[in-house]
């Protein structure tokens, strides 16, 4: 069933992962593997594990165990500030959009956590509607200019490994195709992306592996060229 990838450095390991809120086991011995410069997408229903995953990966999750290697360092240990500070950024799918901010303050509001982030310029070229809506206090920003800019400010940062949680969700058409152009300039630019995603149509023609959870688990993982095989299953476990 595993196929990870053999192109490209390993950029992000997970072996074995375990991890519980409380006393509920909620991710069960969970496998992957995302390579340098690929787009990577974890599909599954709600519950399934998958944002647990990416909070896991991030720090987030205190009752963890398994391994967990960034660029070949072990970081099952690490709390999230230390995860990031290994080239990770993390758009959670609450986004986190300071209201009182204007859309500038919020997108300057990260530290830098290694070289080679983007500039204002940069950012802003990627994303004309931030530059539009620069002044403009959170509370005033669409849901997609608030994706835009949650995505936008880690870009700021130097992190080389994205966590995107959900990015599309609620969001007209037209903003998700902008979504979808922005993480195909994202792969030409050298980042690697794991998104968890729900809806199948914005993630298939993305990405260049998937894995499947269920039940905290991976149950299957497949390339894009597979994709077309992988249908019948997808639709028993997803219904697309």
């Amino acid at each position: 069933m595993a196929i990870d990838s053999q192109t490209g450095a390993e950029m992000l390991c997970v072996r074995n992962l375990h991890a519980f809120y409380g006393e509920s086991h909620v991710l069960h011995g969970v496998d992957l593997v995302v390579n340098q410069g690929e787009v990577v997408t974890i599909l599954g229903r709600n519950g399934a594990g998958r944002s647990t995953t990416l909070k896991s990966i991030m720090g987030l999750i205190d009752h963890r165990s398994g391994s967990i290697t960034i660029n070949g360092i072990e970081t099952i240990a690490f709390q999230s500030d230390k995860v990031a500070r290994c080239g990770v950024g993390y758009c959670p799918e609450e986004r986190g959009i300071f209201a009182s901010l204007s859309c500038e303050e919020n997108l300057l509001l990260p530290p830098k956590i290694a070289a080679g982030g983007m500039d204002l310029a940069e950012i802003y070229k990627v994303f004309p509607n931030l530059s539009e809506r620069r002044s403009s206090r959170g509370t005033l920003l669409s849901g997609g200019e608030q994706q835009m800019l949650a995505i936008a400010r880690i870009l700021r940062t130097g992190a080389k490994l994205l966590l995107l949680d959900e990015i599309s969700e609620g969001l007209a058409p037209v903003i998700v195709q902008s979504l979808a152009r922005m993480i195909r300039l994202l792969r030409e630019k050298g980042f690697t992306v794991l998104m968890v995603e729900q809806n199948f149509r914005f993630a298939a023609p993305l990405a260049d592996r998937f894995y499947v959870m269920e039940g905290g688990r991976v149950i299957e993982t497949f390339t894009s060229a597979q994709l077309t095989s992988k249908m019948e299953m997808l639709h028993e476990f997803l219904g697309v």
